[in-house]
């Protein structure tokens, strides 16, 4: 938990962006994997935890902006409470380190905005994302489910991710806290991977690291030797000579912020020719958006650049032919780079994805509906505070690549027959996370190998 301050200053200017009516929050309740006292590990919703700071289940806010009170609602620990998970200070002692004076039960939540409705006042909330959010939204306000995130207030929104998306000084700390443990979680894997093993047993390992250091993953563990699936959660496999390893993990710490970091190495001590080849196009590429962050710089701007330089690498290996600016203005360089080259970062892995990329990433421009365009979760104008990612990457997917050559789709781009000869290449990419600075950019967090050179001495 940051000093009390923060938290204070932090909704003193929410409060005075939106000016008018009540603000909801909706703090997360435990989650159960199969039963009530077998919950899964619990996460407090990201927007609740950055205006209030307690990571507790069962609790709500409001900001009264009328009748100028801010309220935390939710229940003291009962004697039964306290048998199975110790003493633990009240509510309102919880409340009032983070300037909060004010408590009332849970229940009371309901009475509150009852008299508010009768005055006909504004309730803002944000859009749900979780089933037990649109329940309490049906409870309290009468919104249906299937109406609730249309209904969720969009200058809440705007003004949470205008505050949110700018990162203080103390929240750049806290992030490259996470940041290292992620670099000590990809160091060990390309240390310790070797044939014979799971991929269970690197991801165990990577996890474990994320535990010990008083935190948790920031999200499920990508260690694979198929890169080709850009979100593959599978560790059944067993690592061979002549595989690459794709690592995605980050950890998160114990209040909150997010690391994300990728790497690829061999599974063998070197690279293969062929493997080298194409490493090598994603690295450039890699560097190339990199070298273009900087204020004032739209981030649909800089991945344009990665998926050129991409495309480029591809022409001279064979794989493309035509002129690169056509090609990628006709998403051709997608069959193989099918998604974006960052997203924002700091209490989420993608930073506040719940409350919609149009806000977050897009500042209300539309997004593409471009294969491999549309899946850009940033695009924005940056500025100096912003934290994201850089992460462009080469996949062969062999069902894309069987449907695009079915479909003789944009063949005036892509040679179908060099392709075919890589169908089991796999895929790669290396992602870091950076700070955007007034003067241009900065590496968050100590640097993993990257170059072959680097990984190859390490492995």
């Amino acid at each position: 938990m940051f000093n009390t301050t923060t938290y204070v200053k932090r909704r003193d200017r929410l409060k005075k962006q939106v000016g008018s009516g009540i603000l909801l929050f909706l703090g997360n309740e435990d989650s159960p994997m199969n039963y009530t006292d077998n919950p899964y590990h619990f996460r407090q919703d990201s927007t609740f935890l950055y205006y209030f700071g307690l990571n507790s289940a069962g609790l709500n806010a409001i900001m009264d902006l009328d009748e100028d009170r801010e309220v935390i609602f939710g229940n003291e620990l009962t004697i039964d409470d306290i048998v199975w998970m110790g003493t633990q200070p009240s509510l309102q002692e919880k409340s009032r380190m983070v300037g909060i004076k004010e408590t009332a039960p849970a229940a009371e939540l309901k009475e509150y905005i009852e008299k508010v409705k009768k005055k006909q006042g504004k309730i803002h909330f944000l859009p749900p994302y979780r089933a037990e959010h649109s329940v309490k939204y049906f409870n309290l306000l009468g919104i249906y489910p299937e109406e609730t995130a249309g209904s969720a207030s969009v200058e809440f929104i705007k003004a949470v991710v205008a505050q949110r998306n700018i990162k203080s000084e103390e929240e750049v700390a806290e992030i490259e806290k996470a940041v290292n443990t992620s670099a000590d979680m990809h160091i060990a894997a390309m240390k310790l991977a070797k044939a014979g093993m799971t991929e269970a047993e690197v991801a165990a390992v990577v996890e474990q690291i994320a535990l010990a250091s008083g935190g948790q993953i920031s999200f499920p563990v990508i260690a694979t030797i198929h890169g080709e699936t850009l979100h593959n959660h599978y560790h059944g496999n067993t690592l061979k000579e002549g595989d690459m390893f794709l690592l995605d993990a980050g950890a998160e710490t114990a209040m909150g912020y997010a690391g994300d970091l990728s790497s690829t190495f061999p599974v063998g001590k070197k690279f293969s020719s062929r493997q080298k080849e194409v490493y090598n196009i994603a690295l450039a590429a890699h560097e190339a958006a990199v070298a273009a962050l900087k204020p004032g710089v739209k981030f649909k701007d800089i991945h344009l650049l990665a998926c050129k330089t991409i495309a480029s690498g591809m022409k001279d290996m064979g794989f493309m032919r035509g002129d690169v600016d056509e090609a990628v203005a006709a998403g051709a360089h997608a069959l193989f780079f099918q998604c974006g080259t960052g997203h924002m970062m700091g209490l989420d892995v993608h930073d506040m994805e719940n409350l919609g990329e149009a806000y977050v990433g897009y500042d209300g421009e539309n997004k593409s509906t471009q294969f491999g365009l549309k899946s850009l979760r940033l695009a924005r104008e940056l500025k100096p505070g912003y934290v994201l990612t850089i992460e462009p990457g080469i996949y062969f997917i062999p069902e894309l690549i069987d449907m695009w050559k079915a479909e003789k789709k944009l063949t005036q781009f892509i040679n179908y027959d060099k392709v075919e000869t890589y169908k089991d290449f796999g895929g790669l990419r290396n992602e870091e996370d950076f700070l955007i600075t007034s003067g241009g950019y900065k590496l968050l967090g100590k640097p993993v190998p990257k170059t072959i050179d680097e990984v190859e001495i390490l492995r």
